[in-house]
């Protein structure tokens, strides 16, 4: 008998617990450990952050599905891994042993590496459901008073979709409210120019997100590291080519939304061998680390090289098609592994990703992820809001009832009209 266990319960580590547990044999173990109780359906956020959702609309509690389906859960969270022991240490001094361990946790917030970003300093977040809740209160009071606005991205960030989608979306929601004239808006990004999203553009994303910017009349600062955060103002080191400041901006801000750059969590923080100086986890051609080849790892946790240098850095998406590519070879590999095999699956680093602009959204496809791609496109349209809305439903129908069918591969992919690009 072998005994799974999964740090994370994202869309990685839920996908990765039900898979896993529909292939295995009963006599196998799956469990799940978890900081917290519930999962979180994170592309929702930056709905939340504007008062579209409310937080029960998009998190479910997980103690009972799992448990419906014979999955060992723990929401104590992880305070150390131990892999020479084969040993999680809990938070609260209890210890969890395993045969396979898949890390699926998702990042670090680096909050801290900029005085006075995130939520405790004065910039809002929409990586957490009690972030966006945060984001949400603060809403409400700037649309009572209205003043200037800074969405965007800081150096490191390696996601830059969500705040694309959120500048887009708060721009929707304060024309709805009829004061969007009351509301000036910048966007800040450490990208090297506008539709880079870290993966140095898809199609003519960069002509697509300017134009939109531009009709929405948001300006926008590129090559852009964030000095300091204050209260009323954001203080911004636009680059050059190489790296070095060529002018300083002082923008004051009422309300501001920025991504931080991603780690590593502290539980697997310099482990020789296991993971590179960020914290993210090293990994194979078949999601298993060199040094230690029991451990798997999937999603944003994951280690991989942007495709080239930036003047100010930024780092690669893990996008949620991605991730369940990761998630289907990873559950063959452990299989294998279990029978004594090699593993010989591996992911298909394919990027697809869904923005929503609030009344409309962008679609953007790369494959594979990393130029030079086989296929890049790019399209905007009412539809992809709609696809946006019925991913959520769909996704989150899938944690309740435990299916097991690859999200993306049978239904964004259809949505999009995409088929044929796949092959």
């Amino acid at each position: 008998m072998a005994k799974v266990v999964i740090m994370g319960a994202g869309i990685g580590g839920v996908s990765l617990a039900y898979e896993l547990r529909a292939e295995l044999a009963a006599e196998h173990e799956v469990m799940v450990v978890s900081d917290s109780p519930e999962f979180q359906f994170v592309p929702s956020n930056p709905w939340v952050a504007v008062n579209w959702r409310t937080r029960e609309q998009v998190v479910v509690e997980l103690a009972p599905h799992f448990r419906r389906k014979n999955i060992g859960f723990s929401s104590l969270g992880v305070k150390r891994l131990h892999p020479e022991q084969k040993r999680l240490e809990l938070n609260d001094g209890s210890s969890v042993e395993y045969d396979y361990l898949a890390i699926a946790t998702g990042p670090r917030l680096a909050f801290d590496e900029i005085p006075g970003l995130g939520p405790e300093g004065f910039t809002q977040s929409v990586c957490h459901i009690d972030h966006a809740m945060t984001a949400r209160a603060d809403w409400q009071a700037f649309t009572g008073k209205p003043g200037p606005m800074v969405i965007g991205a800081a150096q490191g960030a390696s996601c830059f979709g969500p705040a694309y989608e959120y500048a887009f979306i708060a721009d929707a929601a304060l024309r709805k409210l009829k004061i969007r004239d009351k509301v000036p808006m910048t966007y800040v990004t450490s990208e090297p120019y506008i539709g880079h999203m870290g993966l140095d553009g898809v199609g003519d994303s960069k002509g697509l997100l300017k134009n939109e910017l531009r009709q929405r009349h948001i300006d926008w600062i590129c090559n852009a590291k964030i000095l300091e955060v204050k209260k009323d103002l954001i203080v911004v080191s636009e680059c050059d080519e190489n790296g070095e400041e060529k002018k300083r901006h002082e923008l004051p801000h009422n309300y501001s939304m920025i991504l931080p750059a991603f780690t590593g969590i502290d539980a697997v923080r310099d482990i020789e061998g296991l993971d590179n100086p960020r914290g993210f986890i090293l990994i194979d051609d078949y999601n298993r680390n060199p040094a230690y080849p029991e451990i798997y790892a999937v999603g944003v946790c994951v280690a991989i090289a942007p495709p080239k240098p930036t003047p100010v850095p930024t780092g690669v998406p893990k996008t949620g098609y991605m991730i369940e590519s990761m998630v289907a070879a990873t559950v063959k590999n452990i299989q294998q592994a279990i029978r004594g095999q090699e593993p010989s699956h591996q992911a298909t680093w394919a990027a697809i990703c869904l923005a929503d602009m609030g009344d409309s959204g962008a679609a953007f496809v790369a494959i594979p992820q990393i130029p030079p791609r086989n296929v890049t496109w790019a399209r905007k349209g009412k539809w992809v809001h709609l696809a946006k809305v019925a991913f959520e439903k769909y996704h989150l129908r899938k944690v309740r009832t435990g299916s097991t069918d690859p999200v993306h591969e049978k239904f964004i992919l259809k949505m999009m009209g995409i088929e044929k690009l796949k092959s």
